[in-house]
């Protein structure tokens, strides 16, 4: 029997589980004295990466305000006065993300460690899993050697016609209609991301330098250029996404101009680029920093398939 359209789609007894959840995420950070913070949602400026979009709002204002995809900038400001190390659970809003492990509205876990490598964020991690009932051992591997075990091809010396080709067979798209770029996130989500399923927890690591977003580049063992990032997936759903923070303000504004670029070919809306987080870089810490996803880490700790399975009112109920 279909359940009433009013009703919550998580049962009174997932989202007891789910406040209790919360509140030990919030125990673990205050017990290591990093400080819980609060920044604003609306913003007249939001992340330029072209595989986000953001709800912009109207309003009477005369510039643009948009719900934000992250707290980010406004927490790297706090970083850069001095804030030492931060966390939040905030509300966080994408714009076209719909389906079983996504919604356009969801929970995100941010904080940042000034003076962490990515190596003690990694441990970090593994901790806070452990404190939230996941004990297993993370496996670790690098983008190259994830791509070399299930793919069977290096992503940074492959042809990009043999990445292309690959990534046809796997998704049943064109090869001539895939960029290099676009062929790797094909290879990614039809042939790593399922791989990953039967492993647990999975850090993968050393992304290629176009997928570096606000994290810094520079070169692996084998000397290729890569960036500085690692993502968590667990059962082979991606849960969290951590950087090695880049705080070079000349590097970050041509990151910003060249978002805006690929946005205005795709025909994409350009954000104006944040002006007072350039002018905060110079003052922030060396920092690592990592976005979870609240509500996807619960579904997968509780064993469900579905974030409605965890969420009070997904959008399809609002």
């Amino acid at each position: 029997m279909q359940q009433p359209v009013w009703r919550p789609s998580a049962t009174i007894d997932t989202l007891r589980k789910r406040a209790d959840f919360i509140k030990r995420i919030r125990a673990f950070f205050d017990s290591r004295k990093v400080l819980e913070v609060d920044t604003p949602l609306l913003s007249s400026v939001t992340a330029t990466d072209l595989n986000l979009d953001s709800f912009d709002v109207i309003s009477a204002d005369p510039e643009p305000r948009y719900l934000l995809t992250s707290p980010e900038h406004a927490m790297k400001r706090l970083l850069a006065a001095g804030s030492g190390p931060i966390y939040q659970i905030t509300r966080a809003f994408r714009r076209g993300e719909f389906g079983t492990r996504h919604n356009p509205e969801f929970a995100m876990l941010e904080w940042y460690r000034p003076g962490f490598s990515l190596q003690d964020l990694q441990r970090e991690v593994e901790e806070l899993l452990a404190s939230l009932g996941y004990e297993e051992k993370a496996e670790c591997m690098s983008y190259r050697q994830a791509f070399q075990r299930f793919v069977d091809l290096d992503p940074y010396r492959a042809e990009t016609s043999a990445l292309q080709e690959v990534a046809a067979q796997a998704s049943g798209m064109a090869a001539s209609e895939l960029s290099r770029e676009e062929a790797l996130d094909v290879l990614m989500t039809h042939r790593v991301e399922p791989a990953l399923k039967p492993l647990g927890a999975v850090f993968i690591r050393d992304y290629p330098p176009s997928q570096a977003a606000l994290a810094r580049v520079g070169e692996d063992a084998e000397g290729d250029a890569v960036a500085f990032r690692f993502e968590l997936y667990i059962n082979g759903v991606e849960i969290a996404n951590a950087y090695d923070e880049l705080i070079d303000p000349v590097e970050q504004r041509r990151r910003f101009e060249e978002d805006n670029l690929a946005r205005s070919a795709a025909k994409k809306p350009v954000i104006p680029v944040d002006e007072r987080l350039l002018a905060a870089l110079p003052d922030m810490p060396e920092s690592s920093g990592i976005a979870l996803g609240v509500d996807r880490l619960f579904m997968v700790l509780e064993g469900k398939c579905r974030l409605e399975d965890v969420l009070g009112f997904p959008a399809d109920r609002i």
